[in-house]
């Protein structure tokens, strides 16, 4: 595909549990998305990396979840974000139409981080190579929860993610006994109802 997407596959390994994307949604998000992504949807689809730690998603599935999120926040109406990817523990990877990739949520603590992409106007397929090519398997986990959260629960397959009961929010713990195989959209809206976004400052995303 380009050196850039092999380096990302050479880190997290083939994917699984692949969705194919239509042509029709394909087209759908053409000029909200860079061409550089769709086609990675269209050669890749939508599926899990390294054991499930992180998925390329669907944007619509996330699209009521991100407006009741950022609604609270001094980014709402500043552009139109869509959810490109999450890690196993809910954190979201989001793409700004105008400004590409600035915005990080992390679901189970409530809070986002956002940043100046260099990579915006003509940058903007450049900006996706270089989003992939700089994950790394590690940033994806929670707490080093991950491994044995697999091993206790199994694989998490498409549609899944792992989520703490009770939600931190509600007093859970950060431990492997309050981990359970959840439905990543359902327990995003879940989360998204129950606690407001903090903003993060960070160095970067």
């Amino acid at each position: 595909m380009d050196e850039d997407f092999d380096f990302f596959l050479s880190t997290f390994g083939p994917g699984f549990d692949r969705r194919s994307v239509s042509s029709s949604t394909i087209e759908q998000y053409r000029r909200k998305l860079p061409d550089q992504l769709l086609t990675y949807w269209e050669v890749y689809g939508w599926c899990g990396y390294a054991g499930g730690i992180f998925w390329s998603v669907n944007p619509q599935e996330y699209e009521s979840i991100v407006s009741e999120w950022l609604k609270g926040t001094k980014l709402w109406g500043t552009d139109v974000y869509h959810v490109i990817a999450r890690s196993a523990f809910g954190t979201l990877y989001l793409w700004g139409e105008q400004s590409g990739y600035s915005l990080k949520i992390s679901s189970v603590d409530a809070y986002y981080i956002c940043r100046e992409s260099i990579f915006t106007g003509d940058q903007l397929d450049f900006g996706v190579r270089c989003f992939f090519s700089g994950l790394t398997v590690k940033s994806n986990d929670y707490e080093n929860l991950f491994a044995v959260a697999k091993n206790k629960l199994g694989r998490l397959h498409e549609g899944e993610m792992y989520g703490f009961t009770p939600a931190l929010a509600l007093g859970g713990q950060r431990t492997l006994a309050g981990i359970e195989k959840v439905g990543a959209v359902e327990y995003l809206t879940f989360l998204s109802q129950v606690s407001e976004l903090e903003e993060l400052i960070a160095p970067n995303i």
